[in-house]
């Protein structure tokens, strides 16, 4: 593959994410993984690393993505700066733990456990298994346990931890727009120390590819920075358009058959 063939191919994949992100109100690291699988291939990338080099870019890509979100929302004053404070430490402690985690794991493992992530998510998302509304907020430790299995879950997996944080706020008590809100910022310094600790678990890896630092491919995180969040403006506006059941159910089946691609495999 080219680099012209390449870049171009990064592009439109940032502008698929960014839309569907918009579309369906997910972070892109859910669909950015499983394409940049299939690019990663296509260039002929060892299939040893090819999963974590997808999982370490995602994340590098949210650090920039997600932070005009979590900027818009503390701005509207929807990020609970005190459930956040309890929320950060565990959230980079659980992000490194997830990293490693990962670099212990084959390629192989690693991508059969994001396919069950994958479809117990669908799953989720089909029969709206969510938990209750709370009332009271859990203590301190409490908050730290919880970031710390959504850090290493999210840095495991490349994803920002919305589809996680957003249900425990909520049972803590937290209103859906400082739910969303808080959890936008919770991304953040989930995706930061994911995406240094993945740079540092490869570095000096021998399979990798030119243009890559570490588990992370810079000519796929700029591709995908440059139109993902302009193409996600367009994704809300359809959003807008579309029945809301339809979109659950359509996003449902892309996940399903996402998940069964990556379990199978």
């Amino acid at each position: 593959m080219s680099a012209m063939a390449m870049l171009f191919g990064y592009l439109g994949l940032g502008a698929a994410a960014g839309t569907m992100a918009g579309v369906f109100g997910v972070g892109g690291g859910i669909i950015i993984v499983p394409v940049l699988m299939f690019a990663f291939g296509l260039q002929n990338i060892p299939s040893e690393i090819t999963m974590h080099l997808a999982v370490g870019t995602s994340l590098a890509t949210i650090v920039v993505t997600g932070a005009s979100s979590a900027l818009g929302h503390y701005r509207k004053g929807s990020v609970h700066r005190a459930w956040f404070l309890a929320l950060l430490p565990g959230l980079m402690m659980g992000a490194i733990g997830g990293v490693f985690i990962a670099g212990n794991l084959s390629g192989t493992v690693l991508g059969m456990l994001f396919g069950i992530f994958v479809l117990l998510l669908a799953t989720k998302m089909v029969f709206g298994l969510s938990p209750k509304p709370g009332f009271v907020a859990p203590g301190r430790i409490a908050m730290s346990v919880a970031g710390a299995v959504v850090g290493a879950i999210s840095a495991l997996f490349g994803i920002g931890g919305g589809a996680m944080t957003v249900p425990w706020l909520s049972r803590c008590g937290a209103t859906m727009t400082q739910a969303v809100g808080t959890s936008a910022a919770c991304g953040l310094p989930i995706a930061a120390v994911g995406a240094l600790t993945f740079i540092i678990m490869g570095w000096g890896n021998p399979l990798l590819p030119a243009w890559a630092t570490g588990f992370v491919m810079w000519p796929a995180f700029f591709g995908i920075v440059l139109t993902s969040v302009p193409f996600a403006r367009i994704g809300v506006r359809l959003a807008h358009v579309l029945p809301a059941h339809v979109l659950r159910l359509c996003f449902a089946l892309l996940l399903t058959v996402v998940g069964l691609r990556f379990v199978l495999a």
